[in-house]
């Protein structure tokens, strides 16, 4: 690479990958100097059009950038002539044909992406009262005669009540320019909708049996959605995409930066959210086969940042103390007002937000998982870029946020990336010779098993996602090659050639450079940002424990995708949660999804999680004296205090080891330093 001044920032989204390269060098050159899942076919000839991205546009605090169209060479011959051929959508180049001229963030779209992203958010089993707020109910209409004067509506209102005891029932006027035309359609008989038994939201001709609901969890990463028959309970289709406003930040502080460094941000993650759930639920309908005006009720979870953006309003007051909502109270409305495509009188309903960075998905997770309910005193984790905890019981339940960061999806660490097609998920280590053996998303096949390779042919082994990154740092652990406080021990390079020397510290290798990916490696950077995470995480989990004046928990519930993916073992091992019984540690899936799910198809849910949430005393971290020394105490690996006993009798824990005195040199030689 030339020189300082000569070099420019490329900051690949949504895998926040960067790094710096001449000025004139082409962008898909960069992004695969960087590991970036771009598409090719052609060879770089443009002539396949897969290796498209498009320019996020606005001032980056967090890159400390502004990166604009014109960082880039104005467009080629090559995609000029692309264009002729094929269409190439407004603000799309194609990374084989396109240099970069000045710092750069660039989106790469799905469709450009090789390893599309694995949403793993799906359904899990959960008794829900069936009790929507929508029921249908069909009537025969009398017909109009000359000697009865009463209008095709009232006569329909008088057949529900006849037949249905539905009495005096409102309606929506947007129904009367088609009430004649389905009545007659229907030879006067017609399948009537009525919210809450009060009001008639639509009428179809003859018998209709189809009606739907669809629930969704807004997450900052990836969106999830079900479409669920509202006359069965049962789910008929689930989708998941990543969230488009990725390309504004990769974590939620970054998307509120982006609207305080550029007016009218937050309308444009707003409509491009709302343009993700519609395309979202258009391939719902697809699966399930349905119409969508057959769709009258949509529920969403959301934390504060994404909740606010849905509704359009601006979520700057979210960046700083006191962190206040704009509104903590649910929300009910039409679903048009959030310019989603359903029935024209379909109705949005939003769960509370609890406080500021505690917001409707863990309120959906308290819904799904009722600690109001029992005795036990049960411990919630949703592990995502900022983690939410609740504690409680039916006597108290407490709650707060903490700051994680992204580093347990894949970001920030070297290595890592998203849980996508090829990405490594599953790893273990032998102690006796510090050899690994992993296993990667796409393949149930472990990496000495037969077969390894031809399974993973058509991915190719790409990088190691959340899953994977804690296993790999609690075997390293385990295994001696990490001591308690985090650091790698260079000496043990006589024992095993992947501990390798980087400039003053070490790292490990899982797997070698080749000419298609970089090295995979865990850096000793690695490990300090997955100690960084599990420390704001552990901390944020004493303090609760503080306030409810207890020294352990009965029971562990880890929500979310990452949650559902992780060996719990592993996890307390690194010391993510307290001790605690491993069988009374479990995956709870996407609880805000269920909560979701929960408030689509049981109307009593509402009134119980809005009074709930009315009932849950927030704590402020950043307020509270004992988060720092808590912090520092969670640093090390479990603790550097609490004690594991439970832990302790399924796994053996290293002994406490003294930090290595080996070095390596900046020439790469070891040399000795003291503590």
């Amino acid at each position: 690479m030339s020189n300082q001044a000569d070099e420019v920032l490329v900051v690949f989204t949504p895998s926040g990958k960067r790094g710096r390269f001449p000025v004139g060098t082409p962008l898909l050159q960069a992004a695969r100097y960087l590991n970036v899942d771009i598409d090719s076919v052609c060879g770089g000839r443009g002539i396949c059009g897969r290796c498209q991205i498009l320019v996020s546009e606005g001032e980056f605090a967090k890159f400390g950038i502004t990166s604009t169209a014109a960082s880039l060479e104005p467009i080629t011959a090559p995609e000029l002539k692309y264009a002729e051929r094929r269409e190439l959508k407004s603000g799309r180049r194609l990374s084989c044909h396109t240099k970069v001229l000045n710092d750069i963030v660039v989106d790469v779209p799905a469709e450009s992406q090789v390893h599309h992203q694995t949403v793993r958010k799906g359904v899990e089993h959960h008794e829900i009262s069936l009790n929507p707020l929508v029921h249908l109910y069909y009537v025969e209409v009398q017909e109009p005669d000359m000697h009865d004067p009463s209008g095709d509506l009232r006569r329909l209102l008088n057949a529900l009540e006849q037949d249905w005891q539905l009495t005096n029932l409102d309606y929506e006027v947007a129904l009367l320019p088609q009430l004649q035309a389905l009545l007659r359609a229907g030879k006067w008989r017609v399948t009537v909708a009525v919210r809450e038994g009060k009001q008639v939201v639509a009428v179809w001709p003859g018998f209709h049996e189809r009606l739907y609901g669809v629930a969704v969890d807004v997450g900052s990463t990836t969106i999830a959605a079900h479409l669920c028959d509202l006359v069965s309970g049962e789910v008929k289709a689930s989708s998941g995409l990543m969230n488009p406003q990725i390309r504004f930040g990769e974590d939620l502080m970054s998307r509120v930066s982006y609207v305080m460094m550029n007016p009218g941000g937050d309308g444009e993650m707003a409509k491009v959210v709302r343009e993700s759930l519609n395309a979202l639920i258009q391939k719902l309908v697809q699966q399930a086969e349905c119409d969508i005006t057959d769709i009258l009720e949509i529920t969403f979870v959301a934390n504060p940042v994404m909740h606010h953006l849905l509704l359009g309003i601006n979520p700057v007051e979210l960046g700083g103390a006191p962190f206040a909502l704009a509104t903590d109270m649910a929300v009910n409305m039409p679903a048009k007002d959030l310019d989603i495509q359903l029935n024209p009188q379909a109705r949005a309903y939003l769960l509370p937000c609890i406080a500021g960075h505690v917001g409707a998905d863990t309120a959906g997770m308290v819904l799904a998982e009722e600690p109001f309910n029992h005795d036990a005193m049960t411990l919630l984790v949703d592990v995502g870029t900022n983690a939410e905890i609740v504690l409680g019981n039916r006597h108290r339940i407490v709650a707060c946020s903490s700051p994680t960061g992204p580093a347990f999806e894949g970001a920030q660490i070297s290595a890592g990336q998203r849980a996508a097609a090829g990405a490594i998920e599953r790893i273990r280590i032998n102690p006796e010779t510090l050899e690994p053996r992993y296993r990667v998303i796409g393949s149930e096949l472990w990496s000495d098993e037969e077969g390894f390779a031809e399974a993973v042919g058509s991915t190719g082994i790409t990088g190691i996602c959340g899953s994977g990154i804690i296993e790999v740092v609690a075997e390293l652990y385990l295994a001696g090659v990490i001591n308690q406080d985090g650091v790698i021990d260079g000496s043990l390079i006589s024992v095993n050639p992947r501990i390798q020397a980087d400039g003053r510290t070490f790292s490990y290798e899982i797997l070698a450079a080749t000419e298609q990916r970089s090295a995979i490696k865990i850096m000793q950077n690695d490990v300090r940002a997955i100690q960084l995470a599990k420390a704001a995480l552990y901390a944020g989990i004493k303090l609760l424990m503080d306030y409810q004046a207890v020294k352990q928990v009965d029971r562990i519930r880890l929500a979310g995708a990452f949650g559902s993916h992780i060996d719990v073992k592993y996890a307390m091992v690194l010391g993510l949660i307290p001790d605690c019984k491993l069988e009374q540690v479990s995956a709870a899936g996407n609880a805000a999804g269920t909560g979701a799910r929960i408030a689509l198809l049981d109307e009593k849910s509402r009134p119980l999680i809005e009074s709930v949430v009315r009932q849950i005393e927030k704590v402020e971290t950043a307020v509270e004296p004992a988060f720092q020394d808590y912090f520092v105490n969670a640093m090390a690996f479990p603790n550097k205090v609490d004690a594991f006993p439970q832990l302790a009798q399924v796994v053996d824990l290293p002994p406490v080891k003294e930090a290595p005195v080996i070095a390596a040199g900046r020439d790469g030689r070891r040399a000795r330093r003291k503590r």
